[in-house]
């Protein structure tokens, strides 16, 4: 019989993340950047804007000329001429004297505010009535207000998002430096375990892992590869683990990860070429027969069959290590919003473990709900009824009715 394993704590697994390696970069279109986790800093080579623009429809004025203006006593300036968008104005506006500007518009020289159009009124074609006054830089974007030339805008390790675009956009960035997409092989284990197209027989149940695995890899900005099934059996799952780890950067089994005799996922990991087996065994529920192995120097894991339990394992301890090797820099990555939530019910839990309970969110008068969606771990009914999981720690017995809770929610929500 095999030996029970010790669980380690969930901190204690985030630490082991440093010491595996991150993957290497490539240059892609700025097209392609979206979600990508920048390679390098990025350092704006020129003023953005590069001159002083309006942002409303209206007229360039020295803000001076418009001290005191009001609809009782107007101040009536000289109309200069008009500026045509994507030129350099060819006049100048100094005290006393306007020029027509649209938004985006380049202030002529002289001028420093923009009065609104729906402030003014054109007399005729040489003469403005204003009635409202405007303070100096008043309604403009000054040069360089946005971006200074020479400023370290972007840092390596951040995930680019589309403002991040539109920030390299107005950089010029045809070509984005990025980390690759980590490649994740996926192996899934049991002798019960059948394809999607055949139908199960007695004591068989399709491979639903693999594709809900596949699913959350691919939420998390990697790379799945499936390289099959596996039965109970050491050798066929030994070669299949040797080929995922040749071709990827990371590989998770599903199944076989429990003590018990038929389960070789431990023992075909430590039969891997320059293996060793970190951890056997997290103080969390559910996922506390999951396994992490070095081998390769790449992270293997072992995760349960059960679908629940894989798929909150891999939410809550898998995705820090994908987010890692993809070359993410944490502290330059918003946190996954938490939504803060009521318990609708009192809820046990134990000592020494931290508890993954997942929940559903419930719109009250009171506000938001969260209404644990209880059932084992083995029910896929459970992950579907549920918007996220609230996280118990391990120094808490359970909480009560009404009490205050944070909402982790699950990707895409």
């Amino acid at each position: 019989m095999k030996d029970f394993f010790t669980v380690t704590p969930l901190h204690a697994v985030f630490e082991k993340i440093g010491g595996f390696p991150v993957v290497g970069g490539e240059t892609v279109p700025l097209w392609e950047a979206n979600n990508r986790i920048l390679a390098e800093d990025i350092v704006s080579d020129m003023d953005i804007p590069g001159f002083a623009r309006s942002t409303v429809d209206g007229y360039a004025v020295c803000a001076s000329s418009t001290f005191g203006a009001s609809e009782t006593n107007p101040a009536y300036l000289t109309l200069k001429g008009a500026v045509a968008m994507g030129k350099t104005p060819d006049f100048s506006v100094f005290a006393g004297e306007a020029g027509r500007i649209s938004t985006g518009g380049m202030l002529p020289p002289g001028s420093d505010s923009v009065v609104m159009l729906e402030h003014a009124n054109e007399i005729d074609d040489a003469t403005l009535e204003v009635y409202k006054s405007v303070p100096p830089m008043g309604n403009v974007i000054a040069e360089a207000e946005d971006i200074p030339k020479n400023q370290t805008v972007l840092f390596a390790g951040t995930r680019i998002r589309p403002q991040e675009v539109g920030l390299l956009a107005a950089l010029g960035k045809e070509r984005v430096p990025v980390f690759k997409k980590p490649v994740i092989g996926l192996i899934s284990t049991g002798d019960e375990i059948v394809d999607i197209q055949s139908r199960p027989g007695p004591g068989q149940i399709r491979d639903i892992n693999t594709y809900t695995l596949y699913s959350q890899i691919q939420n998390a900005g990697a790379i799945p590869k499936i390289f099959g099934r596996a039965a109970d059996d050491r050798e066929p799952l030994l070669e299949k683990c040797k080929t995922a780890l040749s071709a990827s950067d990371m590989v998770i089994v599903s199944g076989g990860s429990s003590v018990g005799t038929r389960d070789l996922t431990l023992e075909v990991i430590a039969a891997l070429p320059n293996s060793e087996i970190l951890i056997h065994g997290i103080s969390i529920s559910p996922g506390k027969p999951t396994i992490l192995a070095r081998a390769d120097s790449k992270p293997f894991w072992g995760l349960p069959g059960h679908v629940a339990s894989a798929m909150v394992v891999f939410d809550r301890v898998v995705r820090p290590f994908i987010a890692h090797a993809a070359g993410m820099d944490p502290s330059r990555n918003p946190r996954r919003p938490r939504i803060s939530a009521r318990l609708s019910r009192n809820l046990a839990s134990a000592q020494g473990r931290t508890d993954f309970v997942r929940v559903k969110l419930e719109e009250t008068e009171e506000g938001l709900l969260a209404r644990p969606a209880l059932g084992k771990s083995g029910l896929i009914h459970t992950m579907l009824k549920a918007d996220g999981l609230i996280e118990i720690d391990a120094n808490t017995e359970g909480l009560e009715k009404d009490a205050p809770v944070s909402v982790i929610p699950f990707q895409g929500i």
